[in-house]
């Protein structure tokens, strides 16, 4: 081996007669180990390897060298997310991972290093047309939030794979799903719109019979279902009418129950109980102590408010199809029981609670999240804007005189 400009040296002829140029050059250190790490690599001509050999160096003293990887899209994926699982909620490392396997079938078997934004591009497109996946048949296209949750995912993905220098940039950071397409979805899908004042009260008409009339009663106070479900009696004093939302039981793919504690530190609250909520939940108390005698051994003491007539805890689907039922049995609107918190804000916002109250109420840490995803008037609730606009022209404000 003879040698040339230091570390490049010449190798001697191999078989085919041909010469080859090869370096070794410090990488950096392995984190695991303490030692330090080399890379080899080997040229057909002397002008190949000097240049290889600068960009390294060069790259390797900014700190943005990437050394050469066969780790696929798909295994960084799963690296990527048993990291999350330190910080992140077993439901939601559940919804991540549904999230991501969106994109495993198309883009899982790629070598990281060779993912290209058109890959990402190709990919989204094609969830939009074609991306409901049923057995082996490509379905219609997924939505428009679907595919920006799964674009949102592999972002973060990817931005880590570049902090850990695996990749040099973040190829899927420019990726944007089509104006047109989010403004076709809004004219196609209408957004659902929670009830009114008036279906509120006829939905309470329809459930003061209910065995579940108090839990009912706590949806339209605006808990999400998940707390309702959660909602022990320790955490109620019904003598001084406060409830402590403390607890949560949700589902994780629809089937398996999942207890823990509220989804942020401002969703753990404490809220005054309305006297007709208060009064129910006497009621509802009395009912499960009748039933226990009833049932004797059979009854399950869990603890929870919403149990059925032998003790045992309603998770939120069974809390689901049981209003749906009332629904359907009295006619009215179909709507998400979610969406009762929406009926609930909007209503407060519109008879003067400030925002942060509001918010509080909510268990929003943020008064912003409230009144964007919650606070949704109708065209009534606008009513005594259009009244005040008289003044404007110079005309009164109407006079609104009690019948």
């Amino acid at each position: 081996m003879s040698i040339l400009s230091e570390p490049i040296k010449k190798l001697p002829p191999n078989a085919k007669g041909q010469v080859r140029y090869r370096f070794v050059v410090d990488v950096g250190t392995d984190p695991a180990t303490g030692k330090r790490k080399q890379l080899t690599r080997t040229f057909g001509t002397l002008k190949e390897a000097k240049a290889e050999y600068a960009r390294i160096t060069v790259r390797r003293y900014e700190g943005a060298l990437v050394l050469r990887s066969k780790m696929t899209v798909g295994e960084w994926l799963d690296e990527w997310l048993a990291m999350k699982a330190e910080d992140l909620e077993e439901t939601t490392i559940s919804t991540y991972r549904v999230t991501l396997d969106r994109v495993r079938g198309r883009l899982g078997y790629i070598r990281l290093q060779k993912l290209t934004e058109d890959d990402v591009e190709a990919w989204m497109l094609w969830a939009l047309r074609e991306g409901r996946v049923r057995a082996t048949k490509a379905g219609p296209g997924l939505g428009v939030t679907s595919v920006e949750m799964s674009l949102t995912r592999l972002k973060e993905a990817l931005n880590r794979a570049v902090s850990r220098r695996l990749v040099a940039v973040n190829v899927a950071q420019e990726v944007r799903i089509p104006r047109k397409v989010r403004k076709a979805e809004r004219r196609a899908k209408a957004e659902a719109v929670p009830w009114s004042v008036a279906e509120v009260h006829a939905f309470v008409r329809a459930v003061r019979g209910h065995r579940l009339y108090a839990p009912f009663l706590l949806s339209l106070m605006g808990l999400r279902p998940a707390e309702v479900c959660g909602m022990r009696w320790v955490d109620l004093d019904l003598d001084s009418a406060v409830l402590t939302v403390a607890n949560t039981r949700t589902l994780m793919g629809n089937k398996t129950v999942v207890e823990k504690d509220t989804k942020s530190l401002a969703g753990e609250r404490a809220l005054p109980l309305p006297a007709l909520v208060g009064e129910a939940l006497r009621h509802f108390k009395v009912t499960q102590v009748a039933e226990k005698l009833v049932a004797g051994r059979a009854y399950e003491g869990s603890g929870y408010v919403l149990v059925d007539e032998l003790g045992a805890p309603l998770d939120v689907g069974q809390l689901r199809e049981q209003a749906y039922k009332v629904m359907v049995d009295n006619a009215l609107r179909r709507v998400r029981l979610y969406d009762a918190r929406a009926s609930c804000f909007t209503y407060l916002a519109n008879n003067g609670v400030p925002d942060h109250l509001l918010a509080r109420w909510a268990g929003h840490t943020d008064v912003r999240t409230t009144q964007r995803w919650y606070v949704k008037p109708d065209v009534e609730d606008l009513r005594s804007a259009a009244d005040t606009w008289n003044g404007l022209i110079g005309l009164p404000t109407p006079v609104v005189r009690e019948m």
